[in-house]
Formats: C-alpha cells, sequence, structure tokens
C-alpha cells in the first residue's frame, strides 16, 4: 500500500536530515585544529515478507525469489575519520603535533570522563603557575603535567620527537618534562565531549600509555599544528547529495498521497 511508501519514504527523509546536522558539524569545524570528521552510516530496517523464497507456485515449483517489501531506512551509528589532518607550521614554541597514533591526556573536570579526556588539538601554552595548558576556553592540563619554570626563557623551549621536553634555565639547557601520548584499542569508540576533547568508554577499550615513538605512537612535532581533517570539497559534495535524496524521498511521499487520494475517489 501507498502507506508504506510514505512511511518509508519519512525514515529516508529523517536518515537524510541526520546526514545534514553531521555535514554542517563538520564544515563548521574545517578550521578546528585536531578535528576529526565524521560520517553517517546507514542501515535499511524490517522487511514485509509477502512470499517466502522457495515456496511452490502453481505449477508445484519451489521459486527461486521472494518478494519482500522493505520499510526504510535509520541511521546506524556515526564514525570518526582519524586520518591524519595537514600538519601546520607555526612561530609558537609550546605548538605541537602527533605524527602516527595517539593523543594527548589532559585533567579536566571531574564530570567529564571523570576528569581524564584525551586531545588532537597541540595548541599548548602555559597557565599562571607555568603548567602547560591546552589553549581552549576551558584550559585543560596536560597529564601527566609539564611545568615551565618562571625563570626558563620560553623561545628557548625544545620538544623532542621522543616527548622529551627540555628549557634554558639559567644559561642552562634544562630537561623540565616528559610529555606522554596514550592509544585505545577502538578509537572510534570513544565520547566526543566538544572542547577538542574524547572521552573513554567501555567500546574505545582501555586507554594504553606510553613515550612518543614507543609500543605504536607517533612521534611529537614542535612548532606545528595538525589542522583538521576535513574535506570541504567532499563535504560539500556530500550536501548537494543529501539534499537530492532528500527531495526524492519527498517526491516519493506526493506520489503515495496522490495515489491514496486516487484510491479514495474510486471507493466514491
Amino acid at each position: 500500500m501507498a502507506i508504506s511508501a510514505m512511511s518509508s519514504a519519512a525514515s529516508g527523509m529523517k536518515s537524510m536530515d541526520t546526514q545534514l546536522d553531521v555535514i554542517g558539524n563538520n564544515l563548521a569545524n574545517s578550521g578546528t585544529h585536531g578535528f576529526k570528521a565524521s560520517r553517517v552510516n546507514f542501515e535499511d530496517l524490517y522487511y514485509e515478507e509477502r512470499r517466502q523464497p522457495g515456496a511452490l507456485n502453481n505449477l508445484g515449483q519451489a521459486t527461486s525469489t521472494g518478494l519482500f517489501v522493505g520499510l526504510g531506512s535509520k541511521v546506524s551509528n556515526t564514525q570518526l575519520d582519524f586520518s591524519t589532518g595537514a600538519f601546520e607550521t607555526t612561530e609558537q614554541p609550546l605548538d605541537m603535533a602527533i605524527a602516527g597514533k595517539g593523543f594527548f591526556k589532559v585533567t579536566t573536570f571531574d564530570g567529564i570522563g571523570q576528569g581524564i579526556a584525551y586531545t588532537r588539538a597541540g595548541n599548548f601554552t602555559v597557565n599562571n603557575v607555568g603548567q602547560l595548558v591546552l589553549g581552549t576556553s576551558n584550559g585543560p592540563i596536560l597529564d601527566p603535567p609539564i611545568n615551565i619554570p618562571n625563570n626558563a626563557d620560553i623561545e628557548s623551549i625544545t620538544i623532542l620527537g621522543d616527548g622529551r621536553v627540555t628549557a634554558q634555565v639559567d644559561g642552562t639547557e634544562t630537561e623540565v618534562g616528559q610529555i606522554q601520548l596514550t592509544r585505545f584499542p577502538n578509537p572510534h569508540g570513544l565520547r566526543l565531549e566538544g572542547g577538542n576533547l574524547y572521552t573513554e568508554t567501555e567500546a574505545s577499550g582501555a586507554p594504553i600509555d606510553g613515550n612518543p615513538t614507543d609500543d605504536g605512537l607517533g612521534e611529537i612535532k614542535q612548532r606545528v599544528l595538525e589542522s583538521s581533517n576535513v574535506d570541504s570539497v567532499r563535504e560539500l559534495i556530500k550536501m548537494i547529495r543529501t539534499q537530492r535524496h532528500f527531495e526524492l524521498n519527498s517526491q516519493v511521499i506526493r506520489a503515495a498521497d496522490s495515489t491514496m487520494q486516487t484510491i479514495g475517489q474510486l471507493a466514491r
């Protein structure tokens, strides 16, 4: 019946609406350092079985196919794209990027991941007590903390690929800390918290900490930031396709409505 067509088309419009929301967020964050684009995955809904495959026909022969009418589609999940964004060279000594796998671990509010979160953004700065903090509105502290002495020359800070941090203190090069990275068995299972942060979930698996370049972790690059991995051209193409799919589903609803009106007139 036309009612099934209307229901299926309505589910398609709802799915396309969700996809448009995700595309809009991707494009809005195309300039956010360390941002990872999301994609929407879809799946078909249940099917009405009107004839079973292998049923006997009028000649007593088994049919090779059945008769199924689908009931539409739905969004199954959103999946993060963890491909590395382009590297942008800066003049800031505390800017960092991860070349390879891993996240920076930061300390944040207790209500977010029990106080621990993870990020690919590397735009770090120092707070009023010399700790390295992420350059976002809430400024979560790098964990384990790196404390820059007050008498250290910020411009002299060197961050090596393995995470060792040194600075000129009273004319002497001094090691002031060791940056660690974290990886997950399934990073796609992380929870997105906003503020360039992710938190651990049961789906992501337990975090695995280590020094950069060890145990499959990436290398630290100083005075470099990882750009968003959003491909704006591809997102615009997806947006146009999403609009077209939405319009096609709306046309199905109009056609089904017209069919129901015709049937109603026949009954008079």
